[in-house]
């Protein structure tokens, strides 16, 4: 059970070592105005395989298929629905989740992105089984991996989905087989890495430029975060850490190719820019029709 891109490597290793009976995943969307439909990443690679294919837009009333199906496991990797009691009670050897952090720290749908936000030095993924809960059920194994500086939410998602692809192939029959117990989560340390808002886009840079950095690492390639000037939305694109000290939220410097933004302690220098309806421009190409952009403050 899975949907996005995220869960390819983890269908994948399942399929090259053990029979998958079924994927479950999300319903086919509309890709643009046209009405053409987008399948899910896992729907394309099941098809490949001629493995039958189960799209319930609601899985706590549509559950029938997977009854008839009778498997001996499931196994969820950003599935993107909440999976009822009745379904984690048909398999004999349970539901096992794969999760992309280090329970009980980042419960939620967006562990990757908090982990970046906050600047985390290491992170992770752990195989839990589950329950009725949010990310609360027994742990089984979790393994560690460095946060690079350069990681973004795209290049740490990869890491991570390879990560567990490889663990479900690792451990899975060891855990079929009783080898691996699963240990209860520590509730008092838990966390809860709650799905990005649009609003969680928006930048502050009341704060230090390793903390801008950080949310533009979460948010970058897609969707970016965002700041407003002169009454518009903009993007960043690309930019690094920079030690020029100024007022935060306000252009303090510029040269042909970058601009750099005043944080409440060191500075952003921005070389790419997205404005709002246009696709991504150098800041040379932007200041070519916008001229000057020192002194600007920026909401």
């Amino acid at each position: 059970m899975g949907t996005p891109s995220f869960a390819v490597p983890v269908l994948e290793g399942l399929i090259s070592k053990y029979n998958v009976v079924m994927v479950v995943c999300q319903p086919d969307r509309k890709k643009d105005r046209k009405g053409n439909i987008e399948y899910p990443e896992v729907k394309k690679i099941a098809l490949e395989h001629n493995i039958d294919v189960f799209q319930p837009e609601h899985i706590k009333a549509d559950y029938q298929k997977i009854l008839d199906t009778k498997p001996d496991i499931i196994i969820t990797c950003a599935y993107g629905q909440i999976v009822s009691k009745d379904i984690l009670d048909i398999p004999k050897y349970g539901c096992i989740n794969i999760h992309a952090s280090l329970l009980p720290k980042y419960r939620g749908g967006a562990p990757i992105h908090y982990a970046l936000i906050n600047g985390e030095e290491e992170t992770g993924v752990t195989l839990m089984y589950m329950n009725e809960g949010m990310d609360t059920g027994d742990m089984l194994v979790s393994e560690r991996i460095k946060i690079e500086d350069n990681d973004n939410i795209e290049i740490l998602s990869d890491k991570l989905s390879v990560l567990g692809s490889k663990m479900i192939v690792n451990y899975l029959e060891d855990i079929i087989n009783g080898k691996i117990v699963g240990v209860k989560q520590d509730n008092d340390k838990a966390t809860f890495a709650r799905i990005i808002k649009r609003s969680d886009e928006h930048l502050d840079f009341n704060v230090s430029n390793r903390d801008v950095y950080n949310k533009f690492r979460a948010l970058s390639p897609n969707p970016l975060p965002n700041f407003i000037m002169d009454d518009a939305e903009f993007k960043i694109a690309e930019c690094q850490l920079c030690d020029e000290e100024g007022n935060a939220s306000e252009i303090i410097s510029e040269g042909k190719d970058y601009f750099v933004i005043g944080c409440a302690s060191g500075s952003i220098k921005v070389t790419k820019i997205k404005p709002s309806g246009k696709n991504v421009m150098s800041v040379r190409d932007f200041k070519n029709g916008y001229g000057s952009l020192l002194g600007k403050v920026l909401k």
